[in-house]
């Protein structure tokens, strides 16, 4: 086996959970082998280079080994190599960080846990010193 199917190879090292997304990825222009976009059709061989773009990063990965066969999560590593750029991961951070924040529209409502930090973040906390405002201030007059 000198060569395999892109989609097949991809499912196999488990970048894509099935082989029909991995199909659809290349077919949306997602995936590249030397900065070319690829069909799933497309046999790759040991050395390739493969990025596969699932937004908002680029994933980059070296074909070590060739497999048709998909395989448990511990034996990945004998058949790719992550060389995925730094620069891309900063990107993966920035977006996690940002959170709920930059929202796009169209996304949804915000979720529960949304709310509240959004809540806790614009809500002023002396609202919440603990005073009891229901004794009455005119009580020492009555007593005279």
């Amino acid at each position: 086996m000198n060569e395999v199917r892109i989609d097949k190879w991809m499912w196999a090292t488990r970048i894509f959970k099935t082989r029909t997304i991995a199909a659809e990825a290349c077919k949306k222009n997602r995936v590249m082998v030397g900065g070319v976009n690829v069909k799933p059709s497309r046999m790759i061989k040991v050395g390739d280079i493969i990025q596969v773009r699932k937004p908002p990063i680029t994933f980059s990965f070296k074909v070590l080994a060739l497999a048709q066969n998909r395989m448990g999560a511990k034996l990945v590593p004998g058949f790719m190599e992550n060389v995925t750029t730094p620069d891309q991961y900063e990107i993966l951070e920035m977006n996690r960080i940002s959170g709920f924040v930059n929202r796009a529209k169209g996304l949804g409502r915000p979720t529960k846990k949304d709310r509240r930090e959004l809540e806790q973040f614009t809500e002023p906390d002396f609202l919440d010193d603990g005073f009891d405002f229901e004794f009455d201030f005119n009580s020492e007059d009555e007593d005279k």
